[in-house]
């Protein structure tokens, strides 16, 4: 079992000036391991009966691919014909290399995406693959030829844990370590069992749950636009590349995290929230960057739906909370009592189904409705396991495809009054 854990670090100003060669020196060696890509490919596009000699750089017809490994293989040589890679790790060199193809490898299985130049500044991050012993010593982090760093420990490593690598990260607030700890023991993939809910996402509501609970969309973006618009009217000001432009800059950027970690912090309070609520999770599986491209692209980017969905998968499997995708396409317009079709345009947010009356008598939100669709599907796409084949055995089919009374805590699905359940109640 391995496990990020993120920890700010403090280093002194002359560990933060060698950090920052680092980086750049990180950076200029990833640029010319993609220069000799790049060289290698274009010499092979020219036709086989003539050669440009204009467009296109030529190299002998029996020189290798530069893979990881050759690029590897010749960094001690470059260190002899460029001395300032020297001051660099070694093993950070190495993995520098084995990002530039790990983004190669990722381009070939996708079709798009080749790598890019690197500009100045853009390289953000250091990777130590590994360590003799632990490095974590009391409030303080040993890390090769920089020592020894303060760091703020809030979060002990847990018994049984191993450090195995850190990544160093900077950003605009300050640096940070990533330690990446690992267990011997294995914990299963949780399966579907317990409560089942279905949760729909949305700009209205945040959530809604199958079983009739909402939560606001908290505007992260939006309400801190008006101190963003004032930093940024400034930067835009400054004259590009000097002193007074690099502090604007960096005053626009700290912003920008402190609008993440606000965004990231309150994503897993929530999936913790839901984690409590029940043992099952479905939601929706679709691809939230179409839904960015409407006329309410900034807030669908603002509320990041596919960060949350991410996060909500990672803290199930900690807790043992099965979290599981369905198809997403007619959600809002399908009957979740009757499963008949019941179209809706964007504006109506209340749910009536006239065939079998589900809505009429009270008011139903859409968005719940739509994760009580989530969840029949969820139970409907998911079999195989003896839980699920508990479930499945109470589903009556009768016509049209209805769930028990057990799916609502004894009620109707169309009384929406179900009583809360606690978490380790067992399906009857």
């Amino acid at each position: 079992m391995i496990l990020n854990y993120v920890y700010r670090i403090y280093p002194d100003s002359n560990q933060i000036d060698l950090l920052n060669e680092w980086l750049e020196t990180c950076r200029v060696s990833y640029n010319y391991a993609l220069r000799e890509l790049k060289d290698w490919i274009a010499s092979r596009k020219c036709p086989i009966d003539r050669c440009s000699l204009e467009s296109e750089y030529i190299m002998v017809a029996d020189y290798p691919f530069p893979s990881y490994h050759q690029q590897q293989n010749n960094l001690p040589l470059a260190k002899k014909q460029f001395p300032r890679l020297k001051s660099v790790p070694s093993q950070v060199l190495q993995t520098n290399i084995r990002r530039l193809h790990d983004a190669w490898d990722f381009f070939q299985k996708r079709g798009y995406g080749f790598p890019r130049f690197k500009k100045y500044g853009q390289m953000k991050s250091l990777l130590f693959p590994q360590f003799k012993t632990n490095p974590l010593t009391g409030w303080q982090i040993q890390l090769p030829k920089l020592g020894k760093v303060q760091i703020n420990l809030h979060r002990p490593i847990p018994d049984g844990f191993v450090a195995k690598q850190v990544r160093v990260v900077k950003k605009a607030v300050g640096w940070f370590a990533v330690v990446a700890i690992e267990s011997d023991m294995k914990i299963p993939s949780p399966v579907p069992h317990g409560r089942v809910i279905g949760i729909d996402v949305g700009l209205t509501s945040y959530i809604a749950t199958s079983d009739s609970y909402t939560e606001q969309r908290p505007k992260f973006f939006k309400t801190a636009y008006s101190r963003l618009k004032v930093l940024q009217k400034r930067l835009s000001r400054t004259m590009k590349r000097g002193k007074n432009y690099e502090k604007a800059r960096i005053k626009v950027a700290k912003q920008h995290n402190h609008i993440g970690f606000k965004r990231c912090d309150y994503q897993f309070k929530l999936a913790h929230k839901l984690c409590d609520m029940a043992d099952t999770i479905f939601v929706e599986d679709c691809d939230f960057r179409i839904m960015a491209k409407g006329m309410l692209g900034k807030h669908t980017i603002d509320a990041s739906f596919g960060q949350f969905r991410t996060i909500l998968e990672y803290v199930g499997r900690k807790r043992d909370v099965f979290v599981g995708r369905v198809d997403h396409r007619g959600t809002s317009q399908i009957c979740s009592n009757c499963r008949s079709e019941v179209r809706k345009e964007l504006s109506d947010r209340y749910h009536v189904c006239h065939e079998c009356g589900y809505g009429v008598d009270a008011s139903v939100d859409r968005d719940i409705v739509s994760a009580q669709e989530i969840c029949n599907r969820g139970i409907e796409t998911y079999r195989g396991t003896p839980e699920k084949q508990e479930i499945a055995s109470q589903v009556v089919l009768s016509g049209n495809f209805v769930l028990d009374k057990w799916h609502r805590g004894g009620k109707s699905i169309g009384d929406n009054r179900s009583p809360r359940h606690s978490k380790n109640e067992a399906i009857a």
